[in-house]
């Protein structure tokens, strides 16, 4: 059963998009809408009617942490290629619900303080409260991502990082978190044009990092390490979605809607009152 907002889409979705046991990611057609069979202006509607029904059971999430000894909590984790739209999730997505629920991180180079710790020190001390959705923009999988591709770390670190990654995973899903892990994937084509874009329009300008080239230069690398760690770390406690986004309309969608199922498995209620409505009600009246 899923939020009744999302009754355009077919078969099960989180299937269609999950990193599975036989899953390469060369086989995924970027411009591929998985389970959704309308066009742009219907999704922009979909997208809109889900955005009510996100809202109200983040705010039931939180509601319900504020007054239960709950641990509930949700965590979506966004990996991508520059310029994939993981900043279009956030707001088009994220972006619809109360940000007094929402923790978002930007991981960034590590600091000197975060590179005397453990890869993993930084990233749960950022991991979200109950009742709250916590956002990786970014994430740990950089360690391993970056990591093996410019070589930051010894072959062995980088394979130690895959369990290490695993057992992290697996206890904070222990405790309550819905993981949802998801790489927007966009064709080489298709971010050369982003890119493209932002050098073409001066308000874009800010976007851009002549990085990026560098990093397209890397891209067959890249969609190497990707794989491995869709073979690696997509597990049954945290698997991988990955969710085709060369049209960023169908990405957002996709997102929102793996972010409702994760909702409504948890089903958070809308906590029951603590004191006497009616006589609160005749007093109030009454002052």
């Amino acid at each position: 059963m899923i939020a009744s907002s999302q009754k355009h889409w077919s078969g099960d979705v989180a299937e269609l998009l999950r990193a599975g046991d036989d899953f390469v990611l060369a086989d995924v057609d970027t411009r591929a809408t998985p389970g959704y069979g309308e066009d742009k202006d219907q999704a922009a509607e979909d997208l809109a009617a889900g955005a009510a029904e996100l809202d109200e059971y983040q705010e039931r999430l939180f509601a319900r942490s504020r007054v239960d000894a709950t641990n509930a909590a949700v965590l979506l984790v966004l990996q991508a290629m520059d310029s994939a739209g993981k900043g279009g999730i956030i707001r088009h997505v994220v972006g619809s619900v109360d940000p007094q629920g929402v923790a978002l991180t930007a991981f960034k180079k590590p600091t000197p303080e975060e590179l005397e710790h453990d890869f993993l020190w930084r990233v749960e001390r950022r991991l979200p409260e109950p009742g709250y959705i916590g956002v990786f923009d970014r994430s740990h999988y950089e360690d391993v991502l970056i990591g093996r591709v410019r070589s930051l770390a010894p072959p062995d670190e980088i394979e130690r990082r895959y369990g290490a990654i695993n057992e992290f995973e697996q206890r904070v899903a222990d405790s309550g978190t819905r993981i949802v892990k998801v790489m927007l994937h966009i064709s080489h084509g298709e971010q050369r044009d982003r890119l493209m874009e932002r050098l073409e329009r001066p308000d874009k300008h800010w976007k851009y990092n002549p990085g990026d080239v560098d990093e397209r230069e890397l891209w067959p690398k890249y969609m190497a390490a990707y794989q491995t760690v869709f073979e690696r770390t997509s597990t049954d406690h945290a698997p991988w979605y990955v969710v085709p986004a060369d049209r960023k309309w169908y990405a957002r969608l996709a997102v929102q809607h793996l972010l409702l199922e994760a909702l409504e498995d948890i089903d958070p209620q809308w906590p029951l009152a603590t004191f006497d409505v009616e006589a609160e009600k005749k007093r109030l009246a009454a002052s």
